[in-house]
């Protein structure tokens, strides 16, 4: 037998999870998350499902795909209205499948890591980072800058915080402006329609309605401060160029 490479190591080296003594609860809750190949392969399944069901059910199309970034190295946001539970599904869709365990949408830590049923769908489905909407709130925001200073990571946005009740877009909250202020990851813009008449807020099944997600140009915020005011001007710079999205 030859000998190893030089500076190779020639054995497998093996150890414990470190969440394993954990309850599921717990493991849901935790971010980031533990690499596991169960929870991948049914995310990929269920990633698989998705997809068909958002194609045929509600005829999802793309606008601007050209504009999502193609290096698969290089992490970057998407901001978007919320309309609906659909909201997240069908960004995912738009991505390709070998950067499924790479993206992760920002959910109500309130909402979705409260029940254990919306915790499978949240952590395990749609891969999604717990965001607290209370005063923990900035331990949330530092998460997602830590999440982006790694490569290829992609984060999902929905700065109004809560879903539209009548479909109409509400203000940005200024959080979006503290995560992307004074960096360079890019932030695309995308305006999802047909959402909201797809599966309204208080509705417990969706309608066979039509999805369109439009992509706009990807900004840049690493020429801005990281002040109060600053966070207040990209948001709204954001919110103007959703709305914006044809």
């Amino acid at each position: 037998m030859s000998e190893p490479a030089k500076g190779r190591s020639s054995r497998w080296s093996y150890a414990t999870a470190p969440d394993l003594d954990r309850t599921l609860v717990q493991r849901l809750e935790c971010f980031p998350r533990q690499p596991d190949m169960l929870v991948y392969g049914f995310r990929c399944v269920a990633a698989v499902l998705l997809r068909g069901w958002l194609k045929v059910y509600h005829r999802l199309t793309f606008r601007g795909l050209e504009h999502l970034p193609r290096d698969p190295q290089q992490s970057f946001v998407l901001v978007a209205n919320h309309q609906s539970h659909l909201d997240a599904p069908a960004l995912l869709a738009a991505l390709p499948m070998r950067r499924l365990h790479q993206v992760f949408p920002a959910a109500a830590r309130d909402y979705f890591f409260t029940e254990l049923p919306r915790m499978v769908f949240a952590a395990v489905v749609v891969n999604a980072l717990p965001f607290s909407r209370d005063v923990a709130g900035a331990q949330s925001l530092r998460a997602c800058r830590a999440l982006l200073r790694r490569p290829g990571n992609v984060l999902i946005l929905f700065p109004e915080g809560t879903r539209s009740r009548d479909g109409a877009m509400g203000a940005f909250q200024p959080g979006i402006g503290m995560v992307v202020a004074g960096t360079e990851v890019p932030v695309v813009p995308c305006r999802i329609e047909g959402a909201h008449r797809a599966w309204p807020k208080g509705a417990w099944w969706p309608r066979p309605r039509k999805l369109t997600v439009c992509f706009g140009a990807p900004l840049s915020f690493a020429a801005r401060g990281r002040g109060k005011e600053a966070a207040f001007a990209i948001s709204a710079e954001l919110e103007a160029a959703v709305r914006e999205c044809q």
